[in-house]
């Protein structure tokens, strides 16, 4: 069986991760938002994928960029932050576009409060990473990229 050729890749941060590495530090890091973007961005480069980063505090400005990427990005990895487990208009735009998403958290979501471990996103994604801090964000670059 032939994999898909991912080779454009739309990265979703959710809500607050602008903040990653200033808020809450002994849960999401002391990494830079920035620094994960740059590592992200080198990574794709070494693979060979072109890679687009966004970030919006706002489930409808995500759920537009889900809808822009249809037919002009090959995946999506999203981290879509608090909207984890009650979003399901986030469900919904990544099932209708209908390609390859990676769901993907800097901390370990079921090793802390119970509403964490439940994800409304995970089930329309190929798969879940988490708990490797901004490496999460480069592991599912590799998963999706197929690399």
């Amino acid at each position: 069986m032939e994999r898909e050729k991912i080779e454009n890749i739309l990265v979703i941060h959710g809500p607050n991760l602008n903040l990653v590495g200033v808020r809450e530090k002994k849960v999401y890091g002391t990494e830079s938002y920035e620094n994960i973007n740059h590592r992200l961005l080198q990574q794709a480069e070494r693979l060979g994928v072109r890679v687009e980063i966004f970030q919006s505090n706002h489930e409808g400005e995500i759920i537009d960029k889900i809808h822009a990427a249809f037919g002009n990005v090959d995946g999506i990895i999203i981290n879509p932050g608090a909207y984890t487990h009650y979003s399901i208009a986030i469900r919904d735009a990544i099932k209708g576009v209908d390609m390859p998403a990676v769901e993907v958290h800097l901390s370990n979501v079921h090793a802390r409060e119970e509403f964490r471990a439940k994800s409304v996103i995970a089930p329309v994604c190929k798969g879940q990473i988490s708990g490797f801090g901004g490496d999460s964000y480069i592991l599912g670059l590799y998963a999706l990229a197929g690399r």
